[in-house]
């Protein structure tokens, strides 16, 4: 079992941005000191509901302040960026720090963020598999070129190289968001693991998962690849003496955050958006991830694990909005659930 922390940089009602981005920071190297096995980074652009605009950034940052721990995004939002740009930074990323560099990937939303970037509302809608491709050509070949209408470029050599690393894999582990059944083929397509969110319960991810093997097979995968791929599951974790305290530090401070995050997402053109009701997404949340005791999270954990067949979590432990709860519930993860998941 691989337990990781899920980090935001989110910011909280009466907080300041370089709070959120401190306590992001500090969750990390806890993490690692707690023996942890990654670090998880989102990425948001012009909300509070996570103040980090660039995962990758972030990322090389705590592979700098850090030995040991795997770091990846989750995600870096691809239709806002050129996927060269992208596989430049990622391939820097895993052979410095040799190998410990996850890149994950997503479509985001129809948000703002398309017309600010000049990406368009197309790169969202229809965009995701074109990019995904070429950057998935940028990680593994040689040199690249491009005739597609939107990215059109002659052929260039790959600087640095991913399988430059000596000693290691030959390229960043990278993975796919996957929300609803057209990102899990594509994704199966590809034999990318997935990414699956805090919002679904283990009979959700069960399906997804059950879906992509079908979709891998179909695309011609060896079974042993639709049978070995590591997805991630992402959740929310409190540790405390009782579910019941581990629920009300949640219940206190996670719906303000919630709608101050949520209502400020715009779309780019003026789509209606209708988001969760925050009290009742967080009690929900409450209610199928480790939010407890330790013998009740290493239950939740392994019972996910169990009926998904996914062994990778990426856990938010910052729900609280304290820098100091926040840290006690990495430090408990590490000594006192771990143990109960060996």
């Amino acid at each position: 079992m691989r337990v990781g922390t899920f980090v935001l940089a989110a910011q909280f009602p009466g907080q300041g941005q370089g709070e959120a981005l401190h306590r992001a920071v500090r969750s990390a190297e806890v993490a690692e000191e707690s023996g942890l096995d990654s670090v998880w980074l989102a990425e948001h652009h012009f909300v509070p509901y996570g103040v980090c605009p660039s995962a990758v950034t972030l990322a090389g940052l705590l592979l700098g302040r850090t030995r040991r721990i795997r770091v990846g995004t989750a995600v870096s939002v691809l239709p806002g960026v050129h996927p060269v740009a992208l596989g430049e930074q990622a391939a820097l990323l895993h052979v410095t720090s040799g190998g410990r560099f996850t890149l994950g990937v997503g479509r985001g939303g129809p948000w703002v963020d398309l017309e600010v970037f000049g990406a368009g509302l197309e790169a969202y809608e229809s965009g995701f598999p074109e990019s995904l491709d070429l950057l998935l050509r940028w990680l593994r070949e040689p040199s690249v070129g491009s005739a597609s209408p939107r990215f059109p470029f002659r052929e260039v050599a790959v600087v640095p190289r991913p399988d430059e690393l000596i000693g290691g894999p030959p390229g960043p582990e990278t993975v796919v968001a996957c929300t609803s059944p057209t990102t899990v083929r594509l994704a199966a397509e590809r034999a990318l693991p997935m990414l699956l969110g805090m919002h679904c319960g283990d009979e959700e991810k069960a399906e997804m998962v059950a879906l992509w093997r079908r979709c891998a097979t179909e695309a011609g995968h060896p079974p042993e690849v639709a049978a070995s791929a590591e997805h991630v599951s992402a959740g929310v974790a409190q540790i405390a003496s009782s579910a019941a305290d581990a629920s009300e530090l949640l219940l206190k401070a996670m719906p303000g955050w919630l709608k101050q995050g949520l209502d400020a997402h715009i779309t780019v053109d003026g789509r209606v958006r209708v988001m969760r009701d925050p009290l009742a997404y967080t009690e929900m949340l409450c209610g199928i991830h480790p939010v407890g005791p330790p013998k009740l999270a290493a239950d939740r954990l392994a019972a996910t694990a169990e009926r998904t067949g996914i062994r990778r979590f990426a856990l938010l432990v910052e729900g609280s909005g304290d820098l100091s709860a926040t840290e006690d519930t990495i430090r408990r993860l590490g000594e006192d659930v771990l143990p109960l998941l060996l």
